[in-house]
């Protein structure tokens, strides 16, 4: 069995690469995929622990997309990690993560909070090296240090998630750019966690756009989720996908599922690298 959806240090995860791929193996599972958003940073650590310990890991990445003023999520699967196109692309896309990192602090700042990028940054600095990637959940952690909320979750439904008093969206490209990318690296590409986006019509609308699979069985997903895009992604002839969206644990709380949570038959794999 698969977990095709995990996420380490190399972005907002609270986990080495190499503790994702050991956990895999905790959890009884023969591959697993490290999908971090905006950077492949942690793959190759990734993929040395898994040679070590008889773990098949998926080179694979999470890319940040907007349509319809909805945060849309692209997973790629058996990228090239070292195609210098997609390398450079990807640095553009973290440094519109950046600026929207200095618009939240700014709104943040505006409501009376005394915060700054520079220690959001500090924070994190004795886990992040080159290519990571520092978002929402790296703010929300500041915010709990110095007691300005009493969780992630609250900084979440309070200040950083849509709606929230702190929630910017600054123009980032379009699922159809992602998709593009992802096969122009030779890899697959499966629109992420469908049932977040609470938009059916834009799911269909993005799929026809040239999707090859769909994340199916997500930690948030509900069975009826479940069963209604397992229904989609035959109506379309799609790959069918499971992952956890493993995070790790932040103040005592889990986020998404923990490793193997959400899985699949291994024989998705020849799925994938087929496209």
């Amino acid at each position: 069995m698969a977990d095709l959806h995990t996420h380490t240090t190399a972005s907002d995860g609270m986990n080495s690469p190499s503790m994702n791929v050991q956990l895999a193996k905790e959890a009884g599972l023969a591959a697993i995929a490290i999908t971090d958003h905006d950077t492949v940073s942690g793959v190759e650590e990734a993929m040395k622990e898994g040679e070590r310990i008889g773990i098949r890991v998926v080179p694979g990445i999470e890319i940040s997309t907007v349509a319809c003023g909805q945060d849309i999520h692209v997973l790629g699967y058996f990228i090239d990690i070292t195609d210098e196109v997609l390398l450079s692309r990807l640095a553009e896309i973290r440094d519109t993560r950046q600026l929207r990192n200095t618009m939240m602090i700014e709104k943040l700042q505006q409501l009376g909070m005394d915060i700054t990028l520079e220690e959001v940054t500090e924070l994190v600095s004795d886990i992040k090296q080159d290519g990571d990637t520092i978002g929402r959940p790296h703010i929300a952690q500041l915010l709990v240090k110095k007691g300005y909320v009493a969780s992630v979750n609250e900084a979440f439904e309070r200040l950083l998630g849509t709606g929230g008093a702190a929630y910017v969206n600054p123009p980032r490209i379009s699922p159809q750019t992602a998709i593009n990318w992802i096969h122009e690296a030779k890899g697959a590409a499966v629109l992420a966690h469908p049932g977040l986006y609470k938009n059916d019509e834009l799911v269909i609308e993005i799929i026809g756009q040239g999707v090859d699979g769909i994340e199916v069985y997500h930690s948030d997903h509900s069975p009826r989720d479940e069963a209604r895009y397992q229904q989609i992604a035959a109506q379309h002839n799609l790959i069918v996908t499971a992952g956890s969206d493993f995070h790790g644990a932040r103040e005592g709380e889990m986020f998404h599922g923990e490793v193997g949570a959400r899985r699949i038959s291994i024989t998705v794999l020849d799925q994938l690298i087929g496209i």
